[in-house]
């Protein structure tokens, strides 16, 4: 059996961002036919088109190269002021530029962890519509909000709590089946 290759962001670049535990906790709930790869996005420069006319800069080609060869693409994020993280969006920007960009028909799965009693619902929305005009093939159901995430990862970064164990393990599993979904009606 093939395993499956996933590239995970995290919308915080934060070491112990909760948003990144939880994209940990998925790695550890996919089913054994998917492996989590956390792809690190820092050196990605503000986009500027004045840069992109001289080339695409070494860390965003690397990048948009690794989400290509992914079989699918999970996103785990925090929401800032209601919406999506400034450098998430910014790598967005510049991974989506150009006819030959790696979103379309990408799998891609989205959840967030939030401080907050509704889980980062608001970010989830605004990154769904910057996917669908992306053309990736985002996973609709099952959503996973993590609410009041504080008291649900230990000091160690570790899930203590069963529901959320039980949703986003749900959400992986859905995963596999809509990555293998999308690889039929691509064809």
């Amino acid at each position: 059996m093939t395993t499956l290759d996933i590239v995970g962001l995290c919308g915080s670049l934060r070491q112990a961002s909760i948003n990144r535990h939880a994209l940990r906790l998925a790695g550890e709930l996919m089913p054994a036919a998917m492996k989590l790869d956390i792809v690190e996005w820092r050196d990605v420069p503000v986009f500027d088109a004045d840069v992109l006319a001289a080339g695409v800069p070494a860390p965003v080609a690397a990048l948009r190269e690794r989400i290509r060869r992914a079989d699918g693409v999970l996103i785990a994020t925090p929401e800032y002021n209601f919406s999506i993280p400034g450098g998430l969006k910014n790598v967005l920007d510049w991974t989506s530029r150009g006819d030959d960009q790696p979103w379309a028909f990408k799998p891609v799965a989205l959840f967030s962890a939030s401080p907050g009693p509704v889980g980062g619902a608001r970010v989830q929305y605004d990154l769904r519509k910057v996917m669908l005009f992306l053309n990736a093939s985002v996973l609709v159901k099952p959503e996973v909000f993590i609410g009041v995430a504080g008291t649900k990862f230990d000091p160690q970064g570790r899930c203590t709590d069963e529901p959320t164990r039980k949703f986003v393990g749900d959400q992986m599993a859905a995963f596999e089946r809509w990555i293998a979904a999308v690889a039929r009606m691509k064809g």
